[in-house]
């Protein structure tokens, strides 16, 4: 096992995350973490690192392939048995923040950023779209927990209102400020010197793929034929990817009404702007400058690219 260079500085326990399932992770040497916030690229960034690992463009289903300890849904004994079973680099999953992470020496961490109402209307879609045997199933964790004891609330269809009720918090935080957006994303810029940590961002991606992912390969220290990589990038556009939507993500029926369709939504940015009330808009824009110095604001709205 590598060293420990710290344990988690913090616990999160929301209605849907809990970083004491991390207590029991073997890491290899050679791990990868996948660490954002909901809805700004996870599974985009799952099949780009995917395909480095694999060196090949053909589809995988990253939900069933990429560990996911945090996700209070799964049973412990089956999310670590599929890590365990794994001969392949492995690319893990999470929602926490990185203070909630065990780090270790050499297990690698990405962190995908987003414009905060960019993932909330991309979270909208997420949440307005749960099966009701999702909604059931959550419902269950939260009725169980003496930290809640109450329903899973259903999102509300409006997104405007949607977006009003995440800014107040319940919505972005399923209940733990730990899970909160604003705190995810400090803890991150505040780790971005750590050798072992990469800052990417879903502007970036959508500006510059190929130049992002052959930021991502060099970090991860692989190496890809030249004649591979143009198979590779192509198979990351999110048009493409929505077209392989069925291989991507066989089981999304389960909790998602329309599938893989309403998880691969539209991969676009701004929708906000037509949607959401101005005196909202100003109040995020009040809340950005507490919560963030001003480098990690502009980074969070441009990306590095930007």
């Amino acid at each position: 096992m590598p060293k420990l260079v710290r344990g988690p500085l913090r616990e999160v326990r929301s209605r849907l995350f809990d970083s004491a399932r991390w207590e029991q992770f073997r890491p290899r040497p050679d791990d990868i973490i996948i660490a954002t916030y909901p809805k700004c690229g996870t599974t985009w960034m799952q099949r780009i690192v995917g395909m480095l690992v694999f060196q090949s463009a053909a589809p995988f289903p990253p939900h069933d392939i990429s560990p996911w300890p945090d996700m209070r849904l799964r049973s412990l004994e089956e999310t670590f048995a599929l890590a365990e079973g794994q001969t392949h680099r492995r690319f893990l999953k999470s929602h926490l923040p990185y203070d909630a992470l065990p780090i270790y020496e050499g297990v690698k961490v990405i962190h995908v950023a987003r414009d905060g109402r960019d993932a909330a209307m991309s979270f909208h879609n997420h949440k307005v779209n749960y099966t009701p045997f999702a909604l059931e199933a959550m419902t269950a964790f939260s009725l169980a927990d003496p930290k809640f004891g109450d329903p899973y609330p259903p999102a509300n269809p409006d997104p405007a209102q949607f977006f009003k009720d995440w800014l107040d918090g319940e919505e972005d935080a399923h209940g733990d400020p730990g899970a909160s957006f604003f705190h995810i994303e400090r803890s991150y810029w505040a780790a971005r010197n750590s050798p072992d940590l990469l800052l990417a961002h879903y502007n970036d991606l959508k500006k510059d793929r190929a130049g992002e992912m052959r930021r991502i390969a060099d970090f991860l220290g692989i190496k890809v034929p030249d004649a591979t990589w143009p198979t590779i990038v192509a198979a990351a556009d999110f048009e493409v990817m929505k077209g392989q939507a069925s291989e991507l993500m066989p089981s999304a029926a389960v909790s998602w009404r329309e599938g893989a369709d309403s998880f691969l939504h539209k991969g676009t940015n701004g929708r906000w702007r037509d949607t959401v009330a101005a005196e909202d808009l100003e109040r995020y824009d009040a809340r950005v400058k507490v919560e963030f110095e001003p480098a990690l604001a502009d980074w969070i709205e441009h990306g590095r690219l930007g």
